[in-house]
């Protein structure tokens, strides 16, 4: 394979360059997959099956057997069959590990696309493994201000090896104040922002909640970053008692959202409104709180009730999600549509690339993107900033009834074009 790798620094291509002026390569490093009798790309997957953000990849199992079958006749570039082996590793929630498969994935699996997903623990490590090993990387599931600012992203050179699709944190900020603004209770609001890549984005001086709550008429009560895993939040509920907050905002993982609303209850905090990025994304967290997760609040980035259809498969959203929940008996989560996405673009990056052996090649089908998918449009000619192009965004609400828990989408003031499903009804 005609790869780009780099090894302390200097890229493959560099070292070849550098040893052909007094050897001649090997065969094998000069001749291209065109000519082989089953040429197989390689796509690495990297998401986090274990720990604390595992939510975020429960239907990994689903989406990438699904996404094989899909594939198991290969792939058409330029009139030749390529067929597609997926090579996937857990993050275990861990930025470190997140690095360390990354790295396996391009250097010893040496794979030409890599992919990942789920919150900026992932993206970011596995996006600065790509950069520095000059292999083209496509990701997904996190805002897309932690993605490229936490990567010290410059709006005006961007990346070279590495692209985005998400939501931003302007529309996640839009979002919530569309569903807070209906609720009619007083704007003051609690902010939980935990010290990571996504609590420090969310409650950014500058492009994070505080000005843009303050710019709507609502009052932020921050008490400062806490530690993820903490166990005590008494200190953030007395504030917000004392400020009299109606709403609570912020972006948490599911066992710290636990603690925060376990202890709520037991303090006498009883807010009327709580918006929660991240850890009241899923299903089984909902469940776990029992009737205390009933009327709780999210952004919601894709459900069943989105009006997309897969470009690879031809399935909708709602045929998608209702084919998880036949496979594994549970309910719906919402990264089930950007896993499949993923997929769907880099499937469509491999059909249209016109030299798969070149590196470069892959990055000017990725640029030039324009693909109608299960979660909405990817186009990378339009983003925010280089690299990054985003996707629409709603917001809504737990409501319990008859068959369980359901999210129905309450607000929908950026996304009209998709439909809201139900009101908003204060917490009791």
């Amino acid at each position: 394979m005609t790869h780009l790798r780099k090894t302390n620094g200097i890229s493959r291509r560099m070292f070849l360059a550098g040893a052909s002026a007094g050897l001649a390569a090997p065969a094998i490093l000069t001749r291209t997959r065109a000519y082989a009798a089953d040429p197989v790309i390689k796509i690495g997957h990297v998401s986090p099956r274990t720990g604390p953000l595992a939510g975020f990849a429960e239907a990994d199992d689903y989406v990438l057997a699904g996404i094989q079958k899909a594939l198991a006749g290969g792939v058409e570039n330029n009139g030749k069959t390529f067929q597609v082996e997926i090579i996937s590793k857990d993050s275990q929630s861990n930025p470190n590990r997140a690095a360390e498969v990354a790295s396996e994935l391009l250097l010893g699996d040496e794979v030409d696309i890599i992919v990942a997903a789920s919150t900026p623990d992932t993206t970011n490590p596995v996006s600065d493994q790509a950069e520095l090993n000059e292999v083209p990387c496509i990701t997904t599931d996190c805002p897309w201000q932690p993605y490229f600012f936490g990567r010290n992203g410059d709006p005006a050179s961007g990346f070279d090896y590495t692209f985005h699709f998400f939501w931003g944190l302007e529309d996640v900020i839009n979002a919530f104040l569309d569903l807070w603004q209906q609720s009619g209770v007083a704007k003051q609001v609690g902010g939980l922002f935990p010290n990571d890549a996504d609590g420090n984005a969310w409650g950014d001086e500058i492009h994070g909640f505080p000005p843009a709550l303050a710019g709507q008429g609502f009052q932020l009560t921050d008490p400062g970053r806490y530690q993820p895993l903490t166990d005590d939040f008494s200190s953030q509920i007395s504030a917000f008692k004392e400020a009299g907050c109606e709403i609570i905002t912020g972006n948490m993982i599911p066992p710290d959202f636990a603690t925060f609303w376990s202890q709520s209850a037991q303090q006498g905090f009883a807010p009327k409104v709580v918006t929660i990025g991240k850890a009241l994304l899923f299903p089984s967290v909902i469940e776990s709180l029992g009737d205390r997760g009933d009327g709780l609040t999210s952004e919601i980035w894709w459900s069943p009730s989105h009006p997309f259809s897969s470009s690879l498969t031809g399935v909708s959203a709602r045929e998608l999600a209702e084919g998880y929940m036949a496979a594994s008996g549970r309910p719906w989560t919402q990264p089930i549509g950007f896993k499949h996405a993923l997929f769907e673009v880099t499937t469509d990056v491999i059909r249209r690339t016109a030299d798969l052996d070149d590196p470069n090649a892959i990055l000017d089908a990725i640029k030039a993107t324009k693909l109608s998918t299960v979660v909405g449009p990817v186009d990378w000619s339009n983003g925010p900033v280089r690299n990054v192009t985003k996707t629409p965004l709603v917001a809504g609400q737990w409501q319990k009834g008859p068959n369980g828990f359901d999210l129905v989408i309450t607000a929908n003031r950026s996304a009209p074009f998709i439909a809201t499903t139900g009101e908003l009804k204060l917490l009791s």
